[in-house]
This record gives C-alpha cells, sequence and structure tokens, in this order.
C-alpha cells in the first residue's frame, strides 16, 4: 500500500460507515507530516451547478463536486490547464490544483476551457497532523496513485470501483461487497 502523499487517492474501504467518505475517493493535493493533509472528494457530486452558485457564470450548467465536510463556503478546483493558469499548483501528473479565479471566468465565458478538463469543489476534504495516519492505521483508506484518467474521465458512479481495480488483486473483489456486511 502507498503512503498517503500529494498525488495519491484515498478509496474509503467497503465498510467505512463515515457518510461524509461512504465509497469516496479522495486526491490529495497536499500532505505534509507537521501540517496535515488537504484533498476534495472526486466522486460526490453536489446538489447545485456551477452557474447557480457563481453568477457571473450564468448559463454554465456545469456540475459540483461536494469536496468534503470542511469550509463548505469555499470554491476549489482541479484541471489540466497549467499553461492557461499558469500559478496553479500540480497535484499529479496532468492534474492542477487552483490558479487565478478571475481569469478562470473569462476563459470559461471565452470557450477556452472544456468542462471536461475542469472540476468544481464546494469545500473540501482536511486532516489534522497525525489524523490521516491514525485512519491508515484503522485501515479506513486504501490508497493508488492518482491520474488524470481516474480524476476526469471516469464516470462518477465508477470512480470507487475503478480505482480498487487499479490495485487489482483481492482489492478488486471488494467492488462487490455491501456496504454492511450484516445485510449479507
Amino acid at each position: 500500500m502507498i503512503q498517503p502523499d500529494t498525488g495519491i487517492l484515498l478509496i474509503a474501504e467497503p465498510f467505512l460507515k463515515d457518510p461524509n467518505f461512504l465509497r469516496t475517493v479522495v486526491l490529495i493535493c497536499r500532505h505534509n507530516a507537521e501540517e496535515g493533509s488537504f484533498g476534495f472528494v472526486i466522486n460526490k457530486e453536489y446538489h447545485q451547478p456551477l452557474d447557480e452558485l457563481i453568477p457571473d457564470l450564468a448559463g454554465f450548467d456545469w456540475p459540483v463536486y461536494a469536496g468534503g465536510p470542511v469550509q463548505m463556503d469555499t470554491l476549489h478546483y482541479l484541471h489540466q490547464y497549467p499553461k492557461l493558469l499558469p500559478d496553479c499548483q500540480e497535484v499529479c501528473d496532468g492534474v492542477y490544483w487552483g490558479g487565478d479565479f478571475e481569469l478562470l471566468k473569462e476563459l470559461i465565458k471565452e470557450g477556452s476551457i472544456d468542462k471536461a478538463k475542469i472540476k468544481f469543489f464546494l469545500g473540501y476534504s482536511g486532516w489534522s497532523q497525525g489524523q490521516l495516519d491514525a485512519e491508515m492505521d484503522e485501515k479506513s483508506w486504501l490508497t493508488v496513485a492518482a491520474n488524470t484518467n481516474l480524476v476526469f474521465d471516469i464516470a462518477l458512479e465508477e470512480i470507487w470501483q475503478f480505482s480498487l481495480k487499479e490495485l487489482g488483486g483481492r482489492y478488486a473483489l471488494m467492488i462487490h461487497f455491501p456496504t454492511d456486511p450484516q445485510l449479507n
């Protein structure tokens, strides 16, 4: 199992009961032993589209994802546009976080941004120093290296399963596990 780090996906183990993370996949965007970890749930859609949250983008009915339970009043984004948004940070090969939001709005309006190459998140997932390590010790999460395909191309409802398949072997069998083994 890969240790948590920037560019790693946290895959919720099949029996994780926390409703914020039930069958989710979190992309870690920053991991620091002293400061903790920060990332976004990439497979949980929020109930409002982008144009309802950002009036400047009226007509852009693009999906927004529930990035996590922390600061649900903040908007973040992952994208594949490092040359158009040069002040972004690389998370893993081909996946970038942030950049100038005012510039991004203009690029969206002029049609320079493909909605298949960007994901918006309301809120984020965060762990204080040592918290994620403790959850890893409890076997709450599995890990796999992130890639653009898992972040941007897989259908929302299939990301958790595809992430487990990336691990192969016995982990691929977990996609068939019920959320509550007592129901079996």
